[in-house]
């Protein structure tokens, strides 16, 4: 029988357009960018090329993108980042339903001494921006808050959390692994401090994704090493998975506008026509 995928908040196959920028530099292009010489140093323009391509996506600024191995370091880094940056500082806002690599890392730190508030969300699993507003104190570093639920779909309120967390001046680190690619996000227009997402929930690869930090906000790496990504995070750039996330990025952009009608279209057939079920055995 042949199987319907059904599980693309999971993980997306690579798309064919991903995979033909991957190949060169799985096969000929495999060079160390680091290396002084140019038969390696001439890939850091395939970096840089992805960089852009990514940023676009996002409404960001090519610098403000950094790559790192996958969403959990992008989340980590970025709450790693606020607390580094200020110490004194030692309160994390998130909530209940956070991807666990938030909630795991929460946990951790509390065992180190930060005292962490997890907001509830309704039975429509929606969080109140009032209850976050009324959670910050002075003592607060940062707030980490998705912008799409993994597993029910339901989008937070993030324009509004975000004015409210620079009201109070305090950094805000969205997870938008679930947003990218299925949401329209323009940065320039939103005052958040950075943003997670991943390539293979944009049909990429596995093993590459990006942390958004905005030009302004403090960081202070989580991985040292070489001065790769301008110094924001050492070890050898893996090229062909960053050219597959900038591929990647490339093309959701290019259908970023029908993608909701589409979805919706597939979502609504889904949950009114019998036969889906019946026909192939869901």
């Amino acid at each position: 029988m042949r199987m319907i995928y059904l599980d693309h908040n999971a993980t997306t196959p690579i798309a064919p357009e991903v995979r033909e920028a991957m190949l060169p530099y799985l096969t000929d292009e495999w060079g160390n960018p680091s290396s002084a010489y140019r038969f390696g140093s001439k890939l850091k323009t395939a970096i840089e090329t992805a960089r852009e391509q990514v940023s676009r996506l996002i409404g960001a600024l090519p610098q403000e993108v950094l790559f790192t191995s996958c969403a959990t370091e992008s989340n980590n880094a970025a709450i790693h980042a606020a607390l580094k940056s200020n110490p004194s500082k030692r309160h994390i806002v998130t909530s209940v339903v956070e991807h666990s690599s938030v909630l795991t890392y929460c946990t951790a730190l509390e065992n180190d001494g930060y005292r962490v508030t997890r907001l509830p969300v309704d039975r429509e699993g929606l969080l109140s921006v009032p209850d976050l507003e009324n959670t910050i104190t002075e003592e607060t570093a940062i707030v980490s808050l998705m912008w799409a639920n993994n597993e029910t779909g339901v989008l937070f309120p993030i324009r509004e959390i975000a004015r409210t967390c620079r009201e109070h001046g305090v950094l805000f680190h969205c997870d938008a692994v679930q947003a990218v690619g299925k949401v329209a996000i323009d940065l320039c227009q939103i005052s958040l401090d950075y943003l997670s997402l991943s390539a293979h929930k944009i049909y990429g690869p596995k093993g590459i994704a990006a942390l958004y930090v905005r030009q302004d906000s403090p960081f202070v790496p989580l991985i040292h090493g070489g001065n790769q990504e301008h110094g924001r995070r050492g070890g050898t750039e893996n090229i062909p998975n960053i050219v597959g996330l900038g591929k990647a990025a490339e093309l959701a952009q290019s259908r970023l506008k029908d993608y909701s009608t589409q979805i919706r279209s597939l979502r609504d057939e889904l949950e009114t026509e019998e036969y889906c079920l019946s026909r192939y055995r869901i």
